[in-house]
């Protein structure tokens, strides 16, 4: 593995720890897209760091399982917006 790509899979890591941010904010800082952070914390990091690869994907596993509960309140701040422009 490139020692650019390794670096970086753990500046990542040890953001997204420090941060709790998404994947999607996480790409957002990063300047990647959201596909090279999964493949960087869900096939690269195990092997660079198997303790650290077992943090973050203990954090993947929160994000995936709040998911749906984060749509919804978007869902509704969204419709309470569109609620007090209209009056």
């Amino acid at each position: 593995m490139d020692e650019a790509i390794r670096q970086r899979c753990l500046r990542i890591a040890v953001y997204m720890l420090e941060t709790g941010d998404t994947v999607r904010q996480t790409a957002r800082v990063f300047g990647l897209s959201k596909s090279s952070v999964h493949k960087d914390m869900g096939e690269r990091l195990p092997r660079i760091d198997s303790c650290l690869g077992r943090e973050v994907a203990a954090l993947l596993h929160y994000h995936k399982a709040v998911r749906h509960l984060r749509g919804g309140d978007a869902t509704r701040r969204r419709y309470q917006a569109k609620r007090g422009a209209a009056t």
